[in-house]
């Protein structure tokens, strides 16, 4: 385990954890992140990816006019999506630095609850894994590197752990943030602030509403809505739509603790805050030990945060491309005569 505190320094008045967070995917971003993003957005091709068994997830494919480049997979948290902002700015980094990016959308995220009739849950590894054996066909002989977010980081990982027996051809991963024990992430959204967990319920709330509005002759979740908290409703959705018999099953369906990550020979990083308020870092100490697992621990840094001014590319953008193998940028990229002005909090941040 390494810190990377003498690396990453934010200003003082930047270091608190909730704005870290916020700011990785917060509205007041949305314009700027957009504008830098046209020409990675311009050059983007959907592609359906067949993931067996019948199942279909959606991928957006930017590829530099020079030709074919390092393919890297992106991929978000829960309930965001291949257009989240934290997402599409490191997408557009990359794509300026001639990889080619693929952003994928997990089931029933984005605009893809139509594709498949199955609702949802964070167990549904297999499909993923095809998604990136798909993927590899696509990219013939170029290696992929893949990089996921909180959610999508857990799921990463767990790819990653499973590469040699799905003769997956992997360079490199990296996790941000990623999800260690889900059922002490659920208790940490309990007792935090209730913005993270009223956030959370709201966009869950939304995404079932458009799955029964694709599937209105499989879906009434009208009941499920109606209960209050992610607890409850979590363990009404195991009950009803899932093959686990409890929520704790389902809870440790995917956690990377324990020994889930004992057998990953694929070389990941793992970087996290110390201060997530999402993600406690005391799961750290019951990952499986592995050669190929660098953990890097910051004080700072929040949720996918990893801020040092409100400019990009932030810190954690330029860690993962020159992680990657691209060019290495310098922390003042950016001219201080482009700062934006500080952020007002008044709206809830668009989250994973």
């Amino acid at each position: 385990m390494h810190s990377a505190e003498d690396v990453f320094g934010p200003p003082r008045w930047l270091r608190n954890r909730h704005v870290q967070s916020m700011l990785a995917s917060t509205a007041w971003r949305r314009g700027r992140v957009l504008e830098r993003a046209a020409p990675l957005l311009a050059a983007q091709r959907e592609v359906l990816l067949d993931c067996g068994a019948g199942v279909r997830l959606q991928c957006f494919v930017s590829g530099p006019a020079e030709g074919p480049g390092r393919p890297v997979v992106l991929l978000h948290g829960w309930e965001g999506s291949a257009d989240s902002l934290y997402l599409l700015s490191l997408a557009q980094l990359l794509f300026e630095q001639r990889f080619e990016v693929v952003r994928l959308n997990l089931r029933d995220h984005g605009d893809t609850h139509h594709l498949n009739r199955e609702l949802f849950h964070s167990c549904r590894l297999p499909e993923v894994v095809g998604a990136v054996r798909a993927l590899q066909q696509h990219f013939a002989g170029r290696p992929l590197q893949l990089v996921g977010f909180s959610l999508g980081g857990n799921f990463m990982l767990r790819v990653a752990a499973q590469a040699r027996e799905a003769a997956l051809d992997l360079e490199r991963v990296i996790a941000v943030s990623p999800v260690l024990d889900p059922a002490q992430t659920l208790t940490a959204l309990e007792r935090g602030p209730p913005l993270y967990e009223l956030y959370f319920v709201r966009k869950w709330r939304r995404s079932l509403r458009r799955k029964q509005a694709a599937w209105p002759g499989s879906y009434d979740f009208r009941a499920l809505e109606r209960l209050r908290g992610l607890r409850r409703m979590t363990a009404e959705m195991v009950r009803c739509y899932s093959e686990f018999p409890t929520l704790e099953d389902y809870l440790n369906g995917y956690a990377i603790t324990g020994g889930r990550l004992a057998r990953l020979e694929v070389p990941s990083s793992l970087l996290t805050s110390l201060d997530d308020p999402i993600i406690p870092a005391d799961g750290l100490g019951r990952l499986a030990r592995s050669p190929a697992l660098s953990i890097t621990v910051t004080r700072h840094g929040g949720h996918c945060g990893f801020f040092e001014r409100l400019t990009a590319p932030n810190w954690l953008e330029r860690r993962i491309l020159a992680e990657l193998g691209g060019e290495r940028l310098s922390a003042r990229r950016a001219s201080p005569r482009t700062q934006p002005p500080a952020p007002r909090w008044s709206r809830s941040p668009r989250r994973r």
